[in-house]
This record gives C-alpha cells, sequence and structure tokens, in this order.
C-alpha cells in the first residue's frame, strides 16, 4: 500500500485513483487534502497544464467495471471512433481554396450521393454505415455549403443517438447548429439528448431557442412545463447531498478539538439567502 507521501499514479483513472485513496486507512498520515477527497469526492490537487478531460462514449464490455483492461478497451474504441468521425473544417477550407469550381461542383454531388447512401442505410437500421456515410460525404461536400453541411452533421447525429453514442450526437447537432442557427431538427434533437443525458439547463435553453423560432411547437412548450421542476428537484437533492458531505467533512476536522458540527448553528438571511454560522457552547455532543 502507498502512504501518503508516495507520487500519484497518473497512468491510472480518476476512479481508480479515487479507489486507491478510499482504501487508505491510517488516519495519522492523512493530509488535510486527503481527507477533502475521501468526503467530498473531489481531488484538492491542481492537474497538470497537460491534462485533458475526456468524455467517453457508452460502450458495453464485460467483466469487472473499472478493471484496466475494459478501461482500455473503452479508450480505443473512443480514440477509433474520434479517428473515423473527425472533421477539420478549415483544413478542408484551405484545401478547397485550390479547386476549380467544376471540382468542388463534382465534389458537391458526390457528397449527395453519400449522404443519400447514408439515408438508405438509415432506414435499413444499419446506423454504423449510415454514420460512416456522412462522415464521407461531410469531407467532400464544400465548406461553403453551409446548409447542407448542417443537413449531414444533423444526419449523422441522429445516426450516433441510435448507436448510443450521445455526447458525440450532442457534438455533431452543435456542428449542425453553428451552421445553421435555426434549424430546429437539430435543435430538438440536441435539447432531447440533453435530457437523456442529465444535462437538464442545457435541454431546456434548446426548447426555449425552439419557441422563439417556433412558438407554436408542440414538444417545446410540453418541456417547458415538464423540465423547470425536475431542475428545481435535482437542485435540491444535490444542495442535500453537498451539506451531507459538508457536514461529515467539518465533523472529521473538527473531532480532534472536541468538537463537532452541532456545536455550530447556521441561520440564512431570508433577503440575501447567505449564510451566518454561529457557535453555541453547550451543544450535544
Amino acid at each position: 500500500m502507498n502512504n501518503s507521501g508516495t507520487k500519484q499514479d497518473t497512468s491510472k483513472s480518476d476512479d481508480e485513483q479515487f479507489e486507491d485513496a478510499r482504501s487508505k486507512h491510517d488516519s495519522n498520515e492523512r493530509s488535510v487534502d486527503e481527507v477533502i477527497e475521501k468526503v467530498t469526492g473531489m481531488s484538492m490537487k491542481l492537474p497538470n497544464e497537460s491534462d485533458t478531460e475526456e468524455f467517453v462514449d457508452c460502450v458495453s464490455g464485460d467483466g469487472a467495471a473499472g478493471s484496466d483492461e475494459n478501461l482500455s478497451a473503452s479508450k480505443a474504441v473512443q480514440t477509433a471512433a474520434e479517428a473515423d468521425d473527425f472533421i477539420d473544417d478549415e483544413s478542408q477550407r484551405d484545401y478547397e481554396m485550390g479547386l476549380t469550381e467544376e471540382e468542388l461542383a463534382a465534389n458537391k454531388a458526390k457528397a449527395d450521393e453519400l449522404k443519400q447512401e447514408g439515408n438508405e442505410l438509415f432506414k435499413q437500421s444499419d446506423h454504423h454505415q449510415s454514420a460512416t456515410m456522412y462522415t464521407k460525404a461531410l469531407r467532400l461536400c464544400p465548406v461553403d455549403r453551409k446548409n447542407d453541411r448542417a443537413i449531414l452533421y444533423a444526419n449523422r447525429a441522429a445516426a450516433k443517438s441510435k448507436l448510443d453514442l450521445k455526447a458525440s450526437a450532442i457534438e455533431d447537432c452543435t456542428k449542425a447548429i453553428e451552421y445553421n442557427p435555426k434549424y430546429l431538427k437539430a435543435l430538438l434533437r440536441r435539447a432531447n439528448l440533453y435530457e437523456e443525458t442529465d444535462k437538464l439547463d442545457e435541454s431546456l435553453e434548446d426548447y426555449r431557442k425552439v419557441l422563439e423560432l417556433d412558438p407554436g411547437n408542440g414538444e417545446a412548450r410540453a418541456a417547458q412545463v415538464r423540465l423547470p421542476p425536475k431542475i428545481t428537484e435535482r437542485n435540491e437533492r444535490l444542495k442535500e447531498e453537498m451539506m451531507g458531505k459538508l457536514k461529515d467533512l467539518g465533523n472529521m476536522i473538527l473531532r480532534p478539538f472536541g468538537l463537532s458540527t452541532q456545536n455550530f448553528q447556521m441561520q440564512q438571511d431570508p433577503q440575501t439567502g447567505s449564510y451566518s454560522i454561529n457557535f453555541k457552547q453547550n451543544a450535544d455532543q
């Protein structure tokens, strides 16, 4: 077992490092940062500048969750997906500057054919190949054909959604909306995906944009009623969980001094919503 002075193993995932921290039982060697990390689940150590946040789409696999083998497989699948799907608009724009009008027209015609192939594959429920066709079309469709590219991104998002690649589908919806900010289908698809991934605030914002463009849209109007209570319920639950974690943290820090959080009383200012903390001399232990 590593003691608290051992350098953190950066080759491990965040989940594995957290599990290692939880397994440490020598409380005499714990620092305050380790106590905070144990109770709140948040590391107090500043990340290196080279660290990047990685979001991996849902991938199924056999074996114990969190094992090195499954993590490696998940990363490999994600890396392959990113390589297959990556579209570099800037490089494509630079490349197209050297093409003639006839060559650009030929690329657009071929992109249209690929899109139709993708549509047919989608209808046949071959969503993986459908997404591949849309990717090939995007790599040919001229970047100045904004509406056509928006449709290709939205169609690829639909295919990825069927494959349960929700994070990647959201990214494609976002690209579609960048090309066409008034694209209702892309806004509705992204709003739905946001709700499915519990990003309720983002979902509600997209539905509001839909209503600005289409005040009579039934799906968006229903979401305006459905989502606010869910957001409030989620926020209250998160607040209660955080207050419980802070109380546990406070008790661990105060215990060496013969105190606990019961020695303190929190009072909320009804006007500002802020809290003040008062010491109670004769609190029950």
